[in-house]
Order: C-alpha cells, then structure tokens, then sequence
C-alpha cells in the first residue's frame, strides 16, 4: 500500500508538472509575439502622427492633386497596417485566454486528484491503525523490529502527508492567480477591440477620402497628362544636369591624375581616379548603406524609386529617378552624409538644387525654395543644406536621388528604414 501510493503521488506530481510546462512555454511563445505587435503597432501609430501632423498643414489648401492623393494612399496603407497589427493582437489573445482556460482546466483537476488522494490517505491510515492511537499503534508492536518499522512508516506517512498538503494549498494559489491573470486577458482583448473598432472607422473614412480625390481626378485626365509630359521632361532635365555634373567631376579627377603622374588611384569598380582622401570617404559612404540619415528628420516617403503607376490612369506610370519624401512645411534639408557641395542650381519643377559628392558617390537635393550652402563648401551629415520648398497645392515636398559615378541607385536602400 505504501509503495501504491508513493508511486501514484509521484505520477500525479510528474503529470501536473508536464502539463504545466507546456502550458507556461506556449504562454512564454505567445507573450513574445505579443511584445513585438505592441512595438509594431506603437510604431505604426507614430508614423500615423507624423502623417497627421504632415497632413493638416495642407487641409485648407486642398486641390485634388496627385501629390494630395499619393499621401492619402500611403496614409491609408498605414493605417490598414495599424488595423491589421490590431486584428493580429486579437487571434493572440483569444490564444492567450485558451491556454489560460486550459491550463486553469489541468490545474483544477490536478487539485481534485491531490485532494481525493489526501483523503485517501487519512482513510488509510484510520484502517491500518485499526481505531489506536499513534501511541497505541506504535507501543502494541509484537518485537522491536517490528516498532522500528512502524516508526519508519509513521515517519514517511507524516511527510507524504506534509507534501500533499504543500502541494494542495500550492496548487491552490497558482489556479487562483492564473484565474486573475483569465480576467485581465479578458479585459485586454476588449480593450483591443474597441481600439480596432475605432481604427477600421478612420480607415472607411480614409478610403472614402481616397474616393473623392480619385474621382476629382478622373475627371481632370487631359490636364493630368499634359502634367505628367512636363513633369518628365523636367525630369529628364534634371538628369541632364547631375550627369553633366558627375561627368565633369571624372574629367577634373582624370586630369589631376595626370599632372600628379597617376598617383591617384582607380579602385575596383570605380568609374573615376580617386585620392586615397576621396576613396576612404567613398568607401565609407558605401559601408554605410541603408543606415544614412533621411534628408529631412519628419516625413514619409510618396513616391518611389524606379516607375511609379498612375493612381487614376490606366497604364501610365510616372518615372523617377530617386524618391519623393513629403514633410512638414518650412523643414529644414540636411546632408546625408559627410561630402563637398559641387552644384547648385535652379531648375524648372524641381526649384532649387543642391549636389554633393562623397567620393565616387553623389546625392541630389531639389525642391528647395532657400539654400544655405555654397558650391565649393564641405559639409558633415544632418548639416543643413536648405529649406525645403512649398508647392502651390499646399505640398512640401523633397526630391532625393543617389548615385554611384553616373549609375542611377535607389536612395530607399541607403537611408534608414522607417
């Protein structure tokens, strides 16, 4: 009988321990998961502050542009992240509680065992004792070994009895406190779902903003094309003056070569004789791809690098030779990255221009309406360059390309990602 019940205690401790181990690291998986949606979706609302804080500066002037619709869209596409983030956090808490619920369901049938076993227990002993005293029970031994084995037995009985008791009044207080911790996930996913609730009503109310604009704008398609003609020869334009630039930069650094007999040096893959000055800050600038500074500390990104569809009209795309980043009006144009002003210029679309070399690299700077810089001028990163310029839509907006000698790169793999 002793030996029945140390094993079957053994197997109920062994079981009650297995279950809740699984229980806690499912939990333990989940809680994770649930701290990265909770930075995910800090950081998507604070992108959605900066687009609001962005935004309202153009609510009185509102045309109907493409740039007024390029920013509703990438507003839209946020906040449906934000939506999406908040309906994930939902399934993880529904998780949450079923585990919970679970392991509240083990702890409370484990709790039911120990204590049918407890009672078992005491029975047992009644039965064994035959109704005597422990005293009694102990001095009616027959001989002495046989008092020596009921005082070993009594022994183990007391503290089998002990631990099933610590067992209880433990179990006991972990079902309690999972049973608190049910409640507040309870409360938790309700507190969520209102908060999705309230995001899916802005977002309706986004898309039916996005819905007027893009109306508005159907409307206007002869005037939008003749827009997207000057838009691209003024972009051509552009092109034609940082190549102009990027081709003279070689010219000068091929000739100084020359005269200093070759001791300049043309690296693997470059496109022009360097100075082992101007190869170590090329370098850098390569080494510190996609972790360069924006050229303005607020803003979002409305068009990107490479062919960008129409938002209204059907197979037409806009080009761009770097990305647009609309930010908050008057805001200052920083350098991205330690170089030398070799341009500045004016140019028709694009307003003021700004060039920097860094080495065998160069940045574009346009849609300025002031500069602070000189050609000629060395700058260090985040020194401000200018101020950007506002459009007659109401839109600041900053023009920003990269360039490796006169291979065209896509400025969203250098800067930070946001």
């Amino acid at each position: 009988m002793k030996r029945s019940f140390s094993v079957y205690f053994l197997y109920l401790s062994l079981v009650g321990a297995l279950t809740l181990l699984f229980s806690l690291e499912g939990f333990a998986q989940t809680r994770k998961t649930r701290e990265q949606l909770e930075r995910e979706k800090a950081e998507v609302q604070a992108k959605l502050k900066e687009f609001d804080a962005i935004l309202k500066q153009t609510t009185a002037t509102k045309n109907n542009t493409i740039g007024e619709l390029n920013s509703i869209i990438k507003q839209f596409q946020t906040q449906t992240r934000l939506v999406n983030t908040l309906d994930r956090e939902v399934k993880l808490l529904n998780q949450e509680i079923s585990q919970t619920e679970s392991k509240i369901k083990a702890l409370e049938e484990k709790l039911k065992n120990l204590k049918a076993e407890y009672a078992r227990m005491v029975y047992n002993a009644s039965k064994l004792n035959r109704g005597l005293s422990i005293v009694a029970f102990v001095f009616s031994s027959s001989n002495f070994n046989q008092l020596y084995m009921r005082l070993k037995y009594l022994k183990q009985y007391t503290d089998s009895r002990k631990q099933q008791a610590e067992q209880i009044e433990k179990v006991g207080l972990e079902l309690e406190e999972q049973r608190k911790q049910l409640d507040q996930r309870k409360a938790d996913k309700e507190k969520v779902l209102v908060e999705e609730r309230e995001e899916r009503a802005k977002l309706e109310k986004m898309r039916k903003e996005q819905q007027v604009v893009l109306n508005s704008l159907t409307l206007k398609e002869r005037q939008i094309k003749r827009q997207i003609s000057a838009a691209k020869k003024q972009q051509e334009q552009l092109n034609q003056l940082i190549r102009q630039v990027i081709e003279e930069e070689i010219r000068k650094a091929e000739e100084a070569a020359k005269k200093e007999n070759s001791k300049a040096t043309k690296s693997s893959g470059s496109s022009m004789p360097m100075t082992p000055e101007a190869a170590a800050l090329s370098n850098s600038f390569a080494g510190n791809r996609g972790k360069l500074p924006w050229p303005v500390e607020t803003g979002f990104v409305t068009q990107v690098f490479g062919d960008n569809p129409h938002p209204t009209l059907k197979g037409i795309s806009i080009p761009n030779d770097g990305i647009n980043i609309r930010t908050q009006t008057n805001s200052d144009v920083r350098a991205v990255f330690d170089g030398t002003v070799t341009r500045i210029a004016t140019m028709p679309g694009y307003g003021e221009t700004v060039i920097i070399k860094h080495g065998e690299y160069y940045t574009l700077y346009s849609k300025l309406k002031t500069i602070s810089v000189k050609a000629g001028q060395t700058v260090k990163a985040k020194d401000v360059i200018g101020k950007v310029a506002t459009g007659p839509d109401g839109i600041a907006e900053v023009h920003f390309q990269t360039w490796k000698g006169l291979q065209k790169m896509d400025p969203s793999g250098w800067i930070l990602s946001r």
